[in-house]
């Protein structure tokens, strides 16, 4: 994007109390009428402040992407919520606006209401962004209930023959979203099957979420190209539902599920999934400690030589298993022989080709294999429908309870009056 459709103030540091401390800033945003994208992030914007640049925002009827991370640094707690509200008001009323970056900004219970009466508001959205936000489970299950209600939208406005995009991006990570909110957030992405892009990294999720969140939401989204649930907590339940759905994403190009224990059995089971041959379009896999053993690494070899014909990226630092077994080896001459083949030149790019550093390796045991084993038992005796749908049970009260205990029914009125004010202002 050319700079004269861009206006930034990213990374300026500055604090913009009231409306005269924003005006010098924001003379050449009123006077350029081609703004497809603003930069606000970075800098700490007052009440009067965000006021003042929602009136030149709402103009901008060609803007499509707003970064709007970190601008609330340093800001008292109620003035978040009017600030946050004058500019995601303006933004209902830009059409092409489709791209919104909102983290690094706090945005638990007490400062969500302007959020969740946007996202359930905006039917042009297609790309949101929101890590470290401070969500917890029970904004996130407000959070996760606004965007089904988005998906309604989207679908009401194309019944009247309007043009509307897919959801296909939801960034939401570092957020705690824990398995309270994951019967939320199944619901979001049931409804918004068109998604091609999601991470949820470090969100605190335990195996009965992340299997609920696989098995009732991300199954249905067929065009997924990336999926990054690093650093939650898989074990041999969540592999085994990964297991079970990763062959309906036939266009997944990159799979995070690193830092996330799926344990020697687990890493085994995915791998043997990996290796039916219905993810070629496969290009990173990230396996990065998860206790993956010798043997579930031959498994990733053999389906990356035989089933996964586009893989150029494999992570398994922080394992257990020896640097120099045969696998790594034979990984290794793969991945470069596919790189040269491919007359890459992104040797400066390290993230791009090969295997990752291997320089955490652990050591397995024989007690650690026990272990596994035991574990596949207790998991295996545990597998029949009965208990899954005890399970699936238990994690659907739990979010109840989430929602239940979210904020006061005053709040909750307050949330509900913003967003009919807020579709007041939409298109």
């Amino acid at each position: 994007m050319s700079s004269a459709k861009v206006f930034s103030l990213e990374g300026k540091g500055l604090k913009l109390d009231i409306a005269a401390d924003a005006e010098p800033h924001i003379k050449a945003l009123r006077d350029n009428s081609a703004i497809e994208e603003v930069r606000l992030g970075g800098n700490t914007l007052g009440v009067e402040a965000c006021e003042a640049l929602a009136q030149v925002l709402k103009t901008k009827k060609s803007l499509q992407i707003a970064n709007l991370a970190d601008i609330f640094t340093s800001r008292l707690l109620f003035e978040i919520p009017p600030s946050l509200s004058s500019l995601l008001t303006a933004f209902l009323a830009l059409p092409s606006l489709h791209t919104i970056d909102l983290s690094d900004n706090a945005f638990g219970l007490n400062t969500q209401a302007p959020l969740v009466a946007f996202l359930s508001s905006h039917v042009p959205l297609t790309h949101l962004i929101l890590n470290n936000n401070g969500l917890g489970p029970r904004a996130g299950v407000l959070v996760g209930d606004a965007l089904t209600k988005l998906a309604g939208k989207k679908e009401e406005a194309r019944r009247k023959g309007d043009s509307v995009p897919d959801l296909e991006t939801v960034i939401c990570g570092r957020n705690r979203l824990e398995n309270g909110s994951m019967s939320a957030w199944a619901k979001v992405y049931a409804a918004h099957r068109g998604v091609k892009i999601v991470k949820m990294v470090q969100n605190g999720i335990r195996q009965d979420g992340i299997s609920y969140l696989l098995r009732e939401g991300l199954r249905h989204a067929k065009d997924l190209k990336v999926l990054d649930l690093q650093d939650n907590t898989f074990t041999i339940m969540g592999s085994k539902t990964l297991s079970e759905v990763v062959a309906g994403w036939p266009g997944l190009r990159e799979l995070g599920v690193g830092d996330c224990l799926l344990s020697a059995r687990g890493g085994m089971v995915v791998a043997e999934a990996l290796g039916k041959g219905t993810n070629k379009a496969l290009e990173v896999l990230r396996l990065q400690y998860n206790d993956i053993d010798a043997k579930a690494l031959t498994a990733f070899k053999n389906a990356a030589k035989d089933a996964l014909p586009a893989l150029k990226r494999i992570e398994l630092n922080g394992n257990k298993f020896d640097e120099e077994d045969p696998s790594i080896e034979a990984l290794r001459e793969l991945l470069d022989e596919r790189k040269n083949k491919a007359g890459s030149e992104d040797d400066d790019v390290e993230d791009l080709w090969g295997l990752d550093s291997l320089s955490d390796l652990e050591e397995d045991s024989d007690e650690e294999d026990e272990e596994d084993e035991d574990e596949d038992k207790a998991d295996g005796a545990s597998e029949d429908e009965e208990e899954k749908e005890e399970k699936a049970e238990k994690l659907l009260q739990d979010a109840d309870k989430a929602e239940d205990e979210n904020v006061p029914l005053d709040d909750d009125k307050n949330v509900d009056d913003l967003a009919e004010k807020l579709g007041k202002t939409g298109l």
